[in-house]
């Protein structure tokens, strides 16, 4: 995974959920709604981890990834990012209309405070494991089946409960990335599996 220290301590990638989370509240922090584009320039541009690891979580909020279509939203975010790691790139390009979708602040910290107290919760659990499940070249695994989740996310909108599915992997695989914690990477390719699965049975 590459990072983003070059442009300062303010974008090396965070390393563990709770710091991921704290430096997302302080974006747009002068604005009434947060941009994903803010968002993402919290966190830096360079390392997929965080951008895995934002959409997951956008996906599994209440009230924001409830809304309809926020799930597919998500999904194109991974797809732009995992294809462009598949092809080599050190810098993420992701379109304007994409990077200027915005929440009002008030939702934006709502959210982010509930997820305070469980991310502290995960944080206990990982640690660097079996990490050539993360580390290169495992990593285009990680990004390929990130890809599949990202694709199969609208048709996941379909089924009940499938997108959450999708999101808690991405999730899980942003973790896995996040702390090098191949066990979580090895749980989130066992929940991608029962997933798609689910949703290939739903809409058969």
């Amino acid at each position: 995974m590459t990072d983003d220290t070059s442009r300062g301590p303010g974008h090396v990638p965070p390393h563990d959920l709770s710091t991921l989370i704290t430096r997302v509240q302080q974006a747009g922090r002068r604005h009434d709604t947060v941009s994903l584009e803010a968002i993402l320039d919290t966190v830096g541009r360079r390392s997929f981890a965080p951008f895995l690891l934002i959409a997951g979580l956008i996906t599994l909020a209440p009230v924001i990834g409830d809304i309809p279509g926020v799930p597919t939203l998500m999904a194109g975010l991974v797809v732009l990012t995992a294809a462009q790691l598949l092809l080599g790139r050190k810098h993420f390009w992701l379109p304007r209309f994409l990077l200027e979708r915005r929440v009002s602040r008030a939702r934006f910290q709502r959210v982010t405070g509930w997820m305070e107290r469980p991310a502290r919760w995960v944080d206990r659990w990982l640690r660097a494991r079996l990490v050539w499940l993360t580390r290169a070249p495992a990593h285009l695994a990680v990004a390929l089946t990130c890809l599949l989740i990202g694709l199969a996310m609208p048709p996941m909108e379909l089924v009940p409960f499938s997108a959450n599915g999708g999101g808690l992997a991405l999730t899980l695989f942003g973790l896995a990335l996040l702390a090098e914690d191949g066990l979580m990477a090895l749980a989130a390719y066992l929940l991608t599996g029962t997933t798609l699965a689910l949703v290939v049975i739903g809409l058969a």
